[in-house]
């Protein structure tokens, strides 16, 4: 196996030295943003460099084994090799999964938004559901989540949900939930116990850099102030300082209440908005904002990527990949991976 030339590891290497010049600099730390961008970029290239040398040393430790085992016919360490293999293997196909992940906006942090489906209780507390799915997977893989906008269900669960994602390829592994979450339960809800079928669509789009030019016509924008109308905790505010912003020209909507002041929530809301209307400016092969007037963004229900199956059997299946598992309490505790990971070796293969 080349080594090199299949993870492209001496071109990494230069990367890394010419980043690292860059801080030697004197005018370096003068400006912050920049400096911010170039030590994450180190940090991803040290993290990319140490997994293949990582990889490239255990492969030299199963061959010295190898050779140990034909030398002096140790037979009881053929166990042992075959386990170091198969740990071998999959360091490989996660840093071939993680090759997959290049496309424009993939490094970049994630915004998510969970909206429930027709269906009241029942569709809240599923989007409910999923927020917490997606939150034990941010614990479990080392991402930050940050709640921008909740606004709580009526009975039970919430009726949306805005939050960020932030860490290295955030949007790239979450891009592939993106779409319609189908749950098929009986339902807590149901005083006769019958089984009920419930949709919540999930919004994924790449967080934008604040230096991108995205022109933005301030006549295009109606702003309105809000208290937050959730029955208390952690998602009141107490003063109007929740922001919802309205794009007049595609009638998206953004609303960002979880900052302390006014002006923060603004200024996130601003930058939820700059990131999808870019996402859709790029979805929709457009040259500029101007030229999306009239774009509709509605949610087909019909249309759904995973169906979870709680009852009359276990079973949670994505139908783009037809990759399916019976163990739906670990999928709804956070084990998302070997999803993500089908739905990206699928594009490599489209």
């Amino acid at each position: 196996m080349n080594w090199v030339s299949l993870f492209d590891i001496t071109a990494k290497k230069q990367e890394l030295q010419e980043l690292e010049e860059q801080t030697k600099a004197n005018e370096f730390w003068n400006d912050q943003e920049n400096s911010s961008k170039v030590l994450q970029s180190i940090k991803v290239l040290k993290d990319k460099i140490n997994r293949f040398e990582e990889q490239a040393k255990l492969l030299e430790d199963i061959h010295a084994m190898i050779e140990l085992i034909e030398e002096l016919n140790e037979e009881s360490m053929i166990e042992e090799l075959k386990l170091e293999v198969k740990k071998f293997s999959r360091g490989i196909e996660k840093l071939e999964i993680q090759s997959l992940l290049s496309g424009k906006h993939d490094a970049n942090n994630a915004i998510v938004t969970i909206h429930p489906g027709a269906g009241g209780t029942e569709s809240q507390d599923w989007a409910e559901m999923l927020y917490r799915m997606y939150s034990m997977w941010c614990d479990k893989n080392g991402y930050k989540l940050e709640e921008l906008d909740y606004l709580e269900g009526d009975v039970a669960g919430l009726k949306s949900v805005t939050f960020s994602v932030t860490g290295n390829l955030a949007y790239g592994y979450l891009k592939s939930e993106s779409g319609v979450h189908r749950l098929v339960r009986i339902s807590p809800f149901d005083a006769g116990g019958r089984r009920h079928t419930s949709f919540a669509s999930v919004e994924v789009i790449p967080e934008i850099d604040e230096d991108l030019e995205v022109e933005i016509d301030p006549k295009d924008l109606k702003v309105d102030t809000y208290r937050s109308s959730g029955a208390g905790g952690q998602h009141i505010n107490k003063t109007e300082s929740a922001i919802r912003i309205t794009h007049i020209p595609t009638n998206i909507v953004v609303s960002c209440q979880t900052q302390r002041s006014q002006i923060q929530n603004r200024e996130t809301a601003m930058k939820m908005l700059i990131s999808k209307l870019e996402e859709l400016k790029e979805r929709e092969n457009k040259a500029t904002i101007s030229e999306l007037k009239g774009v509709q963004r509605e949610i087909a229900w019909g249309s759904q990527i995973r169906s979870y199956v709680f009852c009359p059997y276990t079973m949670v299946k994505d139908h783009r990949t037809n990759f399916e598992t019976g163990n739906v309490d670990a999928v709804m505790n956070g084990e998302l991976n070997d999803f993500m990971d089908a739905y990206l070796k699928m594009n490599m293969k489209q």
